[in-house]
């Protein structure tokens, strides 16, 4: 039984002995493999030259150019936007206010929406007309404002400061 065992640790200190010429060995392959991996590549052509200024870009094949393309009509680029905040009258935030929005000449509102917890509300309206936004929140006047969207301006940025109704609850 003894005699297993002495052929083992001879056996090992024969691989210990064989194993280290063998990771010096790898050690130089794959070091001068890292070596020339590290030398610079051969300078390549310059890239293109940008295409001139007047050139307009290539529409994609197949794309539709026309106007009655369904895109077409939800396109925001010339709309009018308005920014606005509400306060109270103790000048905090006052989130929930209603807003209705309509043309001057007009009797119908066309659009309407609420402040966000912040008391900030952003509404987009077509440009080139006049416009009351008329503000509601329970237990305060109402308030209106005329806004005018033709002077080529994009956006039109208002502030609210909300009085209460008299006898009126807050």
């Amino acid at each position: 039984m003894f005699s297993g065992g002495a052929r083992f640790a001879r056996f090992m200190r024969v691989f210990r002995w064989s194993t280290a010429p063998g990771c010096l060995l790898f050690l130089i392959l794959t070091s001068s493999a890292w070596v020339s991996a590290q030398e610079p590549t051969p300078a390549a052509a310059p890239p293109p030259p940008p295409p001139p200024a007047n050139q307009q870009p290539a529409e994609a094949p197949g794309a539709a150019s026309s106007s009655s393309n369904k895109h077409a009509r939800n396109n925001h680029a010339n709309d009018f936007l308005i920014i606005g905040t509400v306060f109270t009258d103790k000048a905090f935030a006052f989130p929930n206010v209603r807003l209705r929005i309509r043309r001057t000449a007009e009797k119908k509102f066309r659009w309407e929406a609420y402040t966000n917890s912040r008391g900030e509300f952003a509404i987009r309206v077509p440009q080139g007309a006049e416009y009351e936004m008329v503000l509601i929140a329970k237990g305060y006047l109402d308030q209106s404002k005329e806004i005018s969207a033709k002077s080529g301006i994009s956006e039109d940025n208002v502030v609210f400061q909300m009085q209460p109704a008299a006898g009126g609850k807050k």
